[in-house]
């Protein structure tokens, strides 16, 4: 409980000397590296990066004879090791866009081959023909079953309501007591994502100015709310506050180690719930997957090999069947400093829980759940200390 301490009023107090920074005013700046925090921590004061360096070293060398188990020994290291690396970043001293991935985002991919990105290509063919759209160029057969299933723009907020209130209600009868918890779609425009959980104030923002299909917006209900970011932060306010979770638990940290997993869990929401309805649903998820990784390429492409975004959206659309202005919309954030690793969280998250639950038998559902919510983990923590 004591490192766990220490590391939360580090934390704030790099997200201190982050803000301290002029930046912009927009949306990614005022969130600065700590988000949200649903416990009060006091911030550690720091006068400046190599300050919080040096800090962050003496931590990490207490590790091996003060974690309290193998887990948090390995999670704390991967944490300290992912903002020893965002304050070099911070610093403004060298450090690759490689070593960024590797070291905040607890990840090695770079880029997503096409071996796994024509295998995604290769259900949603299926699943297409199941649906009898057949006969034309893939692309063409897409855009004619994301034509049909498109949710009107004014009907949006309403069936993201009905499908939160149905997600609610399956965490509540399988997962966790939920009925009294609550978040309300509310549309924005002009925003740098699709959707962002708002939990302090209950509230889930849904871009209007993107194209939603009723899989699109059943994923945002399970990922933005129930069993996703909603759930998981109400439980880790409610094991901190009840001493069962370390401080660091109530941080959500942004491009750090913590994060793959925070969005892996979210991502597969649907899988938890068993509300995968047959094709239509498969080949969302499967879309979904391809454009996730499609991002992580378009990352890499900009970070690594130096190209622009009007070099790397006419790639991206054309590789995940997307006009090249929700393509580029999908991409705004890139150029983000803070952001630019945070891509890699989505794919990479979704992919890592994925791997462990599909070998988790029914029987122990519960026992995984508390283990997954419960704990703070890396991609590597998760597969490693699950038993």
């Amino acid at each position: 409980m004591n490192l766990g301490k220490e590391l939360a009023e580090l934390t704030a107090g790099i997200d201190q000397l982050y803000r301290s920074t002029p930046r912009s005013d927009g949306f990614l700046d005022r969130e600065g590296l700590i988000p949200v925090a649903v416990a009060a921590v006091e911030p550690r004061q720091l006068r400046d990066y190599d300050e919080a360096t040096e800090a962050l070293l003496a931590l990490r060398g207490r590790l091996a004879g003060e974690a309290e188990s193998a887990l948090r020994r390995d999670y704390l290291g991967e944490m300290v090791d992912s903002l020893l690396a965002l304050v070099t970043t911070f610093a403004e001293k060298e450090i690759s866009f490689a070593d960024r991935v590797r070291r905040q985002i607890r990840v090695d991919t770079q880029l997503v081959g096409d071996d796994v990105l024509d295998g995604y290509r290769a259900i949603i063919r299926e699943k297409l023909d199941e649906m009898g759209f057949a006969g034309g160029a893939l692309a063409d057969d897409l855009a004619r079953w994301e034509a049909q299933v498109r949710v009107p723009a004014d009907d949006v907020l309403d069936t993201m309501r009905a499908l939160t209130l149905e997600a609610r209600h399956k965490v509540s009868t399988t997962m966790y007591p939920m009925t009294d918890e609550w978040m309300e779609p509310e549309g924005v425009t002009a925003a740098p994502f699709s959707a962002y959980c708002d939990y302090p104030a209950r509230k889930v923002l849904m871009n209007l100015d993107f194209p939603y299909t009723r899989f699109a917006l059943k994923h945002l209900a399970t990922h933005e709310v129930f069993p996703g970011h909603l759930v998981h932060l109400a439980l880790r306010e409610r094991y901190v506050a009840e001493g069962k979770m370390p401080l660091d638990g109530a941080q959500v940290v942004t491009s750090s180690a913590s994060s793959a997993l925070f969005e892996g869990i979210a991502d597969n929401g649907m899988f938890f719930l068993d509300w995968i309805e047959g094709p239509e649903d498969e080949l969302g998820v499967a879309l979904q997957r391809l454009r996730g990784a499609l991002r992580c390429n378009a990352a890499w492409m900009m970070h690594s090999q130096g190209k622009s975004l009007d070099e790397i959206v006419p790639v991206i659309a054309a590789g995940g069947f997307q006009e090249k202005v929700t393509a580029r919309s999908r991409l705004a954030f890139l150029g983000h400093n803070l952001r630019a690793p945070f891509v890699y969280a989505y794919w990479c998250g979704d992919v890592a829980v994925h791997a462990v639950w599909k070998t988790v038998p029914v029987e122990r559902r519960a026992e995984f759940w508390a283990y997954l919510y419960g704990n703070m983990h890396t991609p590597t923590t998760l597969a490693a200390h699950w038993k």
